[in-house]
Formats: C-alpha cells, sequence, structure tokens
C-alpha cells in the first residue's frame, strides 16, 4: 500500500535539490549534518552529488562527498557524476568526484567512454594514470 507523500517533506526534498543546483556548499553541509540522506535521489535517480556537480559547483560536490555521498552513484539512466562532468566540461567538478573517490570506469558511458566520444584526449589521459 502506498501512502501519500508528506508535502512538508516533498517541499524539503525540493529546497535541497535547489541548493544542489545552484551550489550552495554550505547550506547543503547544513542540511545533511541535521540529518538530510547524503545520497537522497530524486524521480530521475538524481543524487545531490549528481545535479551539484552537473551544474558545475565543485564546492558542493566536495561538501557532498566529504559528508560520505556515493560519487559513483548512477542515476536511472545509468549516468555518473563524473561523466555528466566531462560532458559539460567542468574541470573543477572532474577534479573534485576524482578527489572524492569517483571510478572513471562506472557507469553507460563511463566517463572514459565520454571523454573519448567527444575528444577529450588530456581526460582519457588523466584517467588513464589513476
Amino acid at each position: 500500500m502506498s501512502e501519500t507523500p508528506d508535502p512538508e517533506v516533498i517541499e524539503l526534498a525540493s529546497k535541497v535539490y535547489d541548493l544542489a543546483r545552484t551550489g550552495d556548499a554550505d547550506a547543503l553541509a547544513a542540511y545533511v549534518d541535521a540529518g538530510v540522506p547524503v545520497n537522497l535521489t530524486n524521480e530521475q535517480g538524481h543524487t545531490l552529488v549528481m545535479l551539484a556537480a552537473y551544474h558545475g559547483h565543485a564546492d558542493a560536490v566536495s561538501a557532498l562527498l566529504a559528508r560520505g555521498a556515493d560519487a559513483d552513484r548512477a542515476n536511472d539512466r545509468g549516468q555518473t557524476p563524473l561523466a555528466g562532468a566531462v560532458f559539460k566540461g567542468e574541470d573543477a567538478v572532474i577534479r573534485a568526484l576524482l578527489a572524492g573517490g569517483a571510478n572513471p570506469e562506472a557507469g553507460t558511458p563511463s566517463a572514459v567512454d565520454t571523454a573519448r566520444m567527444f575528444g577529450k584526449d588530456e581526460l582519457v589521459e588523466l584517467f588513464g594514470s589513476r
């Protein structure tokens, strides 16, 4: 039996997703520290790290990873935050994810595959050296 979600919970989740999209690292950290699940996912399977990474917010990515976020958690389409950062050309986010333990081979397509697809040889080389 499915329960109707509490509107206040939905509102809070929406606010936290927006913080990830806008890159408010301090507010995100405060919410996670207060009990919001660090690997919270939306209806498409996007985590807070995925949203922060895709929108180019390296500080928010680092803050979430420091609190235990899964750097390799794929969305419902099999995409990882690192592959998204490669696609978007977010070098600072790529570095933050790698520092947080992201696996360039994870996901479909992987970050390595994405880098190859877009001719980003420097990233292919970087990933190969890990």
